[in-house]
């Protein structure tokens, strides 16, 4: 970062907390206050509040040897609003809080502000309160998000039924990808001043993983043509883990078939020039935060007229279980492979030798392993 830097001890906790968010307005009605008290105060009426939070760890769910800070900032905000979206609400208002060590600067801490100011813009959240506090260990970020939903729209985990459609939005497996992109570019530049990474034609990939965007407009388009999904979450550890978050959730067991997982051609591209397997990574790369949701059956016709999204499968007796049906028709046995912070963390801690990585860049070698044993 260019340009003259200041130590966040010459600013304080207060003047840091002041020089972050001055200027703030506020946008919702349901905001009546916010930074400046020690609380902010917000007002519901009609609908249920809806709340998430996220914990960001340097090393561990981000390499800021890649990430620039303000990407960082702007990615912490909206997978927050994802949490919201996965419920069928509205993200309205979010509270940050940063343990920062002393190799930060203000400057570098505004950098990170200015992406969560961007997200906040863009998605018309305001930004409410939060904390800062000095940190041994490098950047933590905290960040608690509120919205509202109707009570009769809010979709659970819970409510998917035997024969419902199983529908993603977008397409699968690119912000993985994108993550082995940046792993394998940050490889190549060690030792090198002068290297410049080889990202042309891969721009896709690298905003997928740097620079994600939550799906507020799949909330909207399903609200104009009147559906209410009858289970839903944000796929952010895999489509594998999510499904069987759901069918544990509902008691159901379901069908996923291969050639109808929504893969971009970059990420096709990328997965042949790595030599990895193209349904693995789709199945099980996390961070794509694209929607997974359940329909009745005869919200087909109405699902269709929705651009962006894809019926991959649909939902059975729990008897049956959870299976991806293979192109050529085998079934291989669905399982939880994408992204396990405390279960990484144990591994990391028996294999000392290892650097951290962020959390997609893990699932690798268990998701290669897992397509050696005919699972999904």
């Amino acid at each position: 970062m260019e340009g003259k830097q200041t130590e966040i001890a010459a600013l304080g906790e207060f003047g840091l907390i002041d020089r972050l968010t001055k200027d703030i307005e506020l946008k919702n009605t349901s905001s009546l206050k916010g930074v400046g008290d020690d609380c902010a105060v917000m007002e519901y009426k009609d609908t249920d509040v809806l709340v998430s939070t996220d914990l960001l760890v340097e090393g561990i769910h981000f390499d800021l040897t890649y990430v620039p800070l303000k990407h960082l900032g702007y990615k912490a905000a909206v997978v927050n609003f994802s949490d919201i979206y996965a419920m069928n609400g509205h993200p309205r208002q979010i509270t940050v809080s940063l343990a920062i060590s002393k190799r930060f600067t203000v400057e570098h801490i505004e950098a990170l502000y200015s992406g969560i100011r961007l997200a906040c813009e863009i998605y018309g959240v305001d930004l409410v309160g939060g904390d800062t506090t000095s940190s041994r260990a490098g950047l933590v970020i905290s960040i608690t998000c509120i919205g509202d939903a109707p009570r009769d729209r809010i979709v659970y985990r819970s409510g998917a039924k035997d024969t419902d459609l199983i529908c993603v939005s977008g397409d699968l497996g690119s912000a993985y990808m994108g993550l082995q992109l940046l792993e394998r570019e940050k490889v190549a530049s060690a030792g090198q001043a002068d290297f410049q990474p080889q990202f042309q034609g891969k721009e896709y990939l690298i905003e997928r993983q740097l620079k994600p965007e939550a799906r507020r407009d799949v909330i909207e388009a399903l609200e104009k043509e009147g559906i209410v999904p009858t289970s839903m979450m944000d796929i952010s550890d895999g489509l594998s883990s999510e499904l069987l978050h759901i069918c544990k959730a509902s008691n159901v067991g379901c069908r996923v078939y291969e050639d109808r997982i929504p893969i971009d051609y970059q990420t096709a591209l990328m997965a042949e020039e790595l030599n990895m397997n193209l349904v693995t990574a789709a199945m099980n790369g996390g961070e794509d935060y694209e929607l997974l949701f359940t329909v009745p059956l005869h919200a087909h016709e109405d699902i269709k007229k929705i651009p962006g999204i894809k019926v991959i499968g649909h939902i059975t007796k729990p008897e049956l279980g959870c299976a991806l049906i293979t192109r050529d028709g085998n079934e291989m046995t669905i399982r939880a492979q994408g992204w396990n912070a405390l279960l990484e963390e144990a591994q990391a801690d028996s294999a000392t030798s290892a650097p951290p990585q962020s959390e997609t860049a893990k699932t690798g070698d268990k998701t290669e392993a897992g397509d050696s044993k005919a699972e999904a």
